[in-house]
């Protein structure tokens, strides 16, 4: 499926060539200011295109990106240009630097899962406001992914521990080694599953379904690249929650809450499927002013 979605994309969106003034030769030495000239115009197509240029050089010299703003006269490293390369392909800085910050955690990320965006941060801020000073002692992730709800919850609540479910091997095997990374083997277990979870009531859960309508267009990034299992939830993109609603109720604590990430025009339609099975229901927006996070409690 995944392999029909990304032939398709590629047929349909060709990728632009490089604009900006030529390119330095092949052996030529040049700065790394002219280095990121020249890859930023080749990522016109991109919303931060400098930015992206800036986060693959930091990642080719093994720096972070304020040490290279301070000395963009020294030469541009050999091994930029084929990241910049990737980068004009379209596939996605965090996927050719194996990183991403998600909350006040740093976790890997590879094709397999997607990539953790700032929208969902959305999600551990509603659930630091429900707590308040309370801290949740159990947490569970439905579609753990890479881990980043999970494991950023965890990071909020250190006295907290919790289990992140998912289908795919690969997430599990990249949730696991976030978890060792970060300190959190012995806190975060992550454990193969569905909506139904790992058994037992938790005091929070987090979710991001899938939950864009097939057909639905998305920028070449993230469809040619991105798992299309964890982003496609049938003709209306509401398939997911449908399956979510009416299993909730018995996995949460009292006094809990789950917490699901929306698209920003499924507010309503998700509300009433959550209202159905007898939950109160908050709406969170992102800092774009978005509808992005449903609380049920």
């Amino acid at each position: 499926m995944e392999g029909q979605f990304r032939a398709t994309r590629l047929g349909a969106a060709p990728l632009s060539p490089l604009r900006g003034g030529s390119p330095p030769r092949s052996g030529e030495v040049c700065s790394a200011s002219q280095a990121l000239a020249h890859a930023a115009a080749r990522f016109a197509f991109s919303a931060t295109p400098r930015l992206d240029a800036e986060l693959l050089m930091a990642h080719a010299l093994g720096l972070q990106r304020s040490a290279l703003l301070l000395d963009l006269d020294r030469p541009a490293p050999a091994g930029f240009a084929a990241l910049a390369d990737r980068r004009a392909a379209r596939e996605p800085v965090a996927y050719i630097t194996g990183t991403r910050g998600f909350w006040t955690i740093d976790l890997h990320v590879a094709p397999g899962v997607l990539i953790p965006r700032a929208d969902s941060e959305t999600l551990i801020e509603a659930a630091v406001a429900h707590f308040g000073d309370r801290s949740p002692r159990t947490i569970l992730d439905l579609g753990t992914g890479s881990g980043a709800l999970l494991l950023a919850a965890l990071d909020q609540w250190p006295g907290a521990s919790g289990i992140g479910v998912d289908q795919s091997a690969a997430a599990m095997a990249i949730a696991r080694a976030n978890a060792e990374r970060l300190g959190m083997r012995d806190r975060a277990r992550i454990v193969r599953g569905g909506w139904t979870g790992a058994g037992g009531a938790h005091d929070l859960i987090l979710c991001n379904p899938p939950y864009i309508a097939e057909g639905e267009a998305l920028p070449d990034e993230v469809a040619l690249y991105e798992p299309a299992s964890a982003l496609f939830a049938g003709p209306d993109g509401l398939d997911d929650y449908r399956a979510i609603a009416p299993v909730l109720r018995a996995q949460i604590a009292p006094g809990g809450a789950a917490i699901l990430e929306i698209g920003s025009t499924q507010a309503d339609a998700v509300a009433a499927l959550l209202t159905a099975q007898g939950f109160a229901v908050a709406l969170r927006h992102d800092l774009g002013g978005r509808p992005r996070a449903l609380v049920a409690a």
